[in-house]
């Protein structure tokens, strides 16, 4: 098993199509056996699927991610597990031991309107949000009105 972490400064980066890096995990028996830094060189949200399918990655944790991120991953067969913040390390071991605290719904559609309401899940890039807990991304700048 090879689990890949949006990574950032020891912890979960939180918007997967502007991840500069990722940490990659090999698993076995259940334990993390290697660990490396895989720089990402600021490809978009396909590319980065991509790079994981080749490098052998079947699991993604993260933080926010979007639609197309989401089926880019889901057609190269990596599990995803979204909406996860702190540390990356303890993620990987929380997710080993059955106890990782994700959200299997994060998604972040803008299509330009606004958003009103506390606990949204959505960044803001350029849109007006009224709300607090922001917590998404994975927008590669396109905004479709």
């Amino acid at each position: 098993m090879r689990i890949a972490v949006t990574y950032e400064n020891g912890n979960v980066f939180q918007h997967f199509g502007h991840t500069e890096r990722f940490k990659v995990y090999d698993i076995e028996n259940g334990k993390i056996q290697v660990a490396s830094v895989v720089n990402t060189n600021g490809s978009g949200h396909g590319a980065l699927a991509d790079i994981l399918k080749k490098g052998g990655v079947n699991t993604l944790i993260c933080g926010g991610i979007g639609g197309g991120a989401k089926q880019a991953l889901a057609e190269a067969g990596i599990d995803l597990y979204g909406g996860v913040s702190g540390d990356a390390d303890k993620a990987v071991n929380d997710l080993l031991a059955g106890s990782l605290k994700y959200n299997p719904d994060i998604m972040c559609n803008h299509h330009g309107e606004h958003h009103h309401g506390a606990g949204h899940t959505c960044g803001s890039h350029g849109e007006h949000h009224h709300g607090e807990n922001h917590i998404c991304g994975g927008h590669d700048g396109q905004h479709h009105r």
